[in-house]
């Protein structure tokens, strides 16, 4: 499960890349930086994950940050609610209603996973840890608005491939 919520984290922030929006820590080292220090820390996880027992702390903790990450976008974001009364973004970080077809599966899943592996992998983590989930949605919430602004200007100031979305508005 774990290994499931690390591939959608980094699916989630390569998406956001790729559809022209930047990536989480874009606005402070650049398209280039972020998108190699997301890489290398999805793969570092991701090869930590398959030698697991040693780091329960750190998987907890990470399952913890991305679990919270997921919350955040659902919460902070414009959205509706489904049949299920689900909350489904209409809009998020400028991908624009188009995207959120693809966008929202992205995020349940890597939620899902996250959520699957604190109940079930991370048992000798400290208990408490994922509790910080709750804590952390707004301060999360937070930073995503304000880097959703600082990517905004960047965009305007330099355009680029990897802000072009963010420059229509």
């Amino acid at each position: 499960m774990t290994r499931i919520a690390i591939a959608g984290m980094a699916g989630h922030v390569f998406f956001e890349l790729a559809a022209g929006v930047g990536m989480p820590l874009a606005s402070l080292v650049g398209a280039r930086g972020a998108a190699v220090g997301w890489a290398v820390g999805t793969r570092t996880a991701w090869r930590a994950a398959g030698r697991r027992g040693y780091a329960e702390t750190a998987f907890a903790a990470l399952n913890t940050m991305s679990l919270a990450a997921v919350i955040a976008h659902l919460a902070g974001w414009p959205r509706r609610y489904t049949r299920a009364r689900l909350p489904w973004l209409r809009d998020c970080e400028g991908l624009g209603p188009e995207m959120m077809p693809f966008y929202n599966p992205i995020l349940y899943v890597s939620g899902a996973a996250a959520l699957g592996a604190l109940l079930t992998e991370n048992r000798r983590a400290p208990h408490g840890l994922p509790l910080l989930t709750v804590p952390l949605v707004p301060v999360l919430i937070a930073a995503q608005h304000c880097e959703h602004r600082r990517l905004t200007r960047i965009a305007a100031e330099r355009p680029g491939w990897w802000n072009r979305r963010l420059r229509r508005g």
